[in-house]
């Protein structure tokens, strides 16, 4: 249905190469990521491929270990905090960049986007020793801090796509009506945007609870994340329970691109 009626010969050949290979090119970036399920459901104590037998021994080692569970706990409690706080700041910094009289609006911008260019290493050494001085290292705030700044760029990026085609004439309606400019902004404004701010705050959500890089500088043993516990365990002892803990990543990041998927149609 993609090729229209009037095409050639040549440029149905020619399209059909072009989607073989984009699907080829997906199939090779893809493809490492699922490798982990099959592993996942082994029996075996070793990373064996193809499986010979299946199993939910990993899973019941998974859930069943007081490491993991507290790992994964961590990790939910520090992404929820992190999604709201994120979620909050960068839905105003959006609203606040989106006026037309912000003034030096390309220098903020650029100031709030920077933890998406700068390396995520130096990113974590700068919060490690920023957060050193005022007592925030190996504590819960130091971390919901640190994945905030790494998170607001997305929530700011996804906030303003969505303003862009936001009509200000309904906010100047409802003040101009007499209603409250918070009450304009929860009837009016937030709804209209909605679709990006759930965007960016589910975005803010994946960031923080995949990020290991900060987690190793900024959390103690106590405040171990997921990722961080499946870091220590491929470095210290390779357990097929890794693979348990990246499949249940895995679907989770499935679920989170899903979702955003459907909002962004919804909004569009």
């Amino acid at each position: 249905m993609w090729l229209p009626s009037y095409a050639t010969g040549a440029e149905r050949v020619g399209r059909f190469a072009v989607l073989a290979f984009v699907i080829a090119v997906l199939v090779f970036l893809v493809a490492p990521f699922f490798v982990v399920v099959p592993l996942s459901f082994s029996k075996e104590a070793f990373f064996t491929l193809p499986v010979k037998e299946y199993s939910l021994r990993w899973y019941d080692d998974f859930f069943g270990n007081v490491r993991w569970i507290a790992a994964l706990r961590n990790s939910v409690i520090a992404a929820v905090a992190t999604t709201i706080l994120a979620t909050v700041l960068g839905t105003s910094a959006a609203l606040g960049l989106a006026r037309p009289d912000f003034p030096y609006r390309r220098v903020v911008m650029s100031v709030m986007l920077s933890p998406m260019i700068v390396p995520i290493v130096i990113v974590a050494v700068g919060s490690y020793l920023f957060f050193g001085d005022l007592g925030l290292v190996n504590t819960k705030p130091g971390l919901v801090l640190a994945h905030t700044a790494l998170s607001l760029p997305f929530v700011v990026v996804t906030v303003a796509a969505t303003l862009s085609t936001y009509d200000t004439n309904l906010t100047r309606a409802g003040l101009s009506l007499g209603a409250p400019a918070l009450s304009v902004f929860l009837r009016v404004t937030l709804p209209a945007i909605a679709p990006g701010v759930i965007s960016g705050a589910l975005f803010a959500f994946a960031v923080s609870f995949d990020e290991v890089v900060v987690a190793l500088f900024i959390t103690s043993a106590e405040q171990r994340t997921l990722p961080v516990q499946m870091f220590s365990g491929i470095r210290d002892q390779v357990n097929p329970t890794i693979m348990a803990a990246a499949t249940v990543l895995l679907a989770l990041s499935i679920l989170l691109f899903v979702v955003t998927t459907w909002l962004g149609r919804r909004a569009r």
